[in-house]
């Protein structure tokens, strides 16, 4: 019987403890019985894993190549720190360009600088990825800013209407701050423009007298100022900036710059120019060059090696890429995922093309939903979702025209990798 050697990176990590506490256990003593043995206290790899941590928001000397962005944005919210109205900012740029680093970082230094002015400010932070409806954002941000102590203000997690949570807000607002900026992070995602309405013309509509307020939209989606209201957008875009791609430079200056994650001698010379080369080349996105670096060193933790090497980062890369999509599509519906399916299918069968008609997308996804036991949903309604995936950027659409015999039609072509595609999607469709 052949039994299969490869395993995943987890399992690699346990296996690489196993054998070093079954190396380092005395002779004749269980494994039970060395309750000591059963963790390593000492990552031989990692110094300070937190500062490859996606979560992390690094100090302000690693935060490399955005000067020009935070100057920019500090001067839209500068009146804050004498409590005037700060600008309201729409913030745009693919995922991992510093949008979100760079708003937080500069929200936090404009609380410091007017608390030094004498001025009371805040800001607020809204996943609005999480927070999708007008009553989960306004919630998040009274529950963010209220100390009931001090208030006598309760902002529970659900069980009041939305207006009242504004109330509630505003009444907050008055009584503490002098000024709040309010980070709508993935802007994109709310389900409609109210709280951006409610919140754009809160002074204005004389909701907060004695608060000033200013909201910092971000979105990956450069479009997405296409499908405001008209009187959100005149509100809301006072000022508007974009962030673009890291190149191979600054992604190796931002890697660099978080390398004391990792002991001394541990990382090759090779080893970050290589992930900074990758990326650059790939998408200029930090969040998954830090991904890629982070990845390589449990790789290299997981086969019990002292050093991360050049070659772990492209296994490393392959891992990146397989949680990058997995994040696109998180709470997808099942039809959602048999489309792209369908087109991923596509793609692996008939090699690279410039996409694939929706009439040929629909009779696959035809095909896997009857696989699935599920009705197929209308053409129409399949459209609908492709044009979901392409808002994401999942898939890429373009016009075509067939002249006066076929008139025009749209082609798809996936932006992932379709072997990634299909992957996740039959290992999450396993889990389900």
């Amino acid at each position: 019987m052949c039994v299969s050697t490869d395993r995943s990176a987890p399992d690699r990590i346990q296996h690489a403890v196993a054998k070093q506490n079954a190396f380092h256990r005395k002779p004749g003593v269980s494994l039970m019985d060395a309750a000591d043995d059963l963790f390593t206290r000492e990552d031989p790899i990692f110094a300070n894993k937190e500062l490859l941590e996606i979560s992390h928001l690094p100090g302000e000397g690693r935060i490399v190549g955005r000067d020009d962005e935070i100057a920019d944005l500090a001067t839209a919210v500068n009146p804050a720190i004498f409590g005037q109205s700060p600008s309201n900012v729409l913030i745009y740029g693919k995922t991992g360009t510093g949008k979100s680093l760079c708003a937080k970082y500069v929200s936090k230094r404009l609380v410091s600088t007017a608390s030094e002015e004498g001025v009371t400010a805040t800001f607020a932070y809204v996943d609005c990825a999480q927070d999708t409806t007008e009553t989960q954002a306004v919630q998040t941000i009274a529950e963010g800013v209220n100390d009931p102590e001090e208030t006598g203000i309760n902002v529970p997690d659900k069980g009041l209407s939305t207006s009242t949570y504004y109330k509630r807000l505003w009444r907050i607002l008055d009584q503490r701050y002098d000024v709040i900026l309010i980070l709508l992070d993935e802007i994109d995602k709310l389900d409609d423009d109210a709280i951006l309405m409610q919140l754009s013309r809160a002074g204005e509509a004389g909701k907060i007298t004695d608060c000033k307020l200013g909201v910092v939209g971000i979105s990956n989606k450069i479009q997405y100022k296409d499908r405001m209201d008209e009187r959100v957008k005149s509100s809301l875009c006072e000022r508007e900036f974009v962030f673009p791609p890291y190149d191979a430079n600054q992604l190796r200056e931002i890697m660099q710059a978080r390398a004391d994650a990792f002991h001394d001698d541990v990382l090759e010379p090779s080893t970050i120019p290589r992930a900074a080369a990758l990326a650059a080349r790939e998408h200029g996105d930090a969040r998954k060059a830090i991904d890629i670096l982070r990845y390589a060193g449990e790789i290299a933790q997981a086969n019990g090696e002292p050093t991360v090497r050049e070659e772990f980062v492209t296994q490393a890369r392959e891992r990146a890429e397989t949680d990058r999509f997995r994040e696109l599509i998180r709470g997808s519906t099942p039809h959602s995922r048999y489309v792209l399916q369908a087109l991923a299918l596509l793609s692996l069968s008939n090699g690279r093309q410039d996409g694939f008609r929706t009439s040929r997308v629909y009779e696959i996804y035809e095909n896997i939903c009857r696989q699935e036991g599920s009705d197929s949903l209308s053409l129409r309604r399949v459209r609908d979702l492709l044009k979901e995936h392409a808002f994401l950027d999942i898939i890429e659409q373009s016009k075509h025209s067939g002249g006066s015999a076929e008139g025009s039609y749209t082609k798809h072509q996936l932006l992932e990798d379709p072997s990634v595609v299909k992957e996740v999607l039959t290992e999450d469709d396993a889990e389900t």
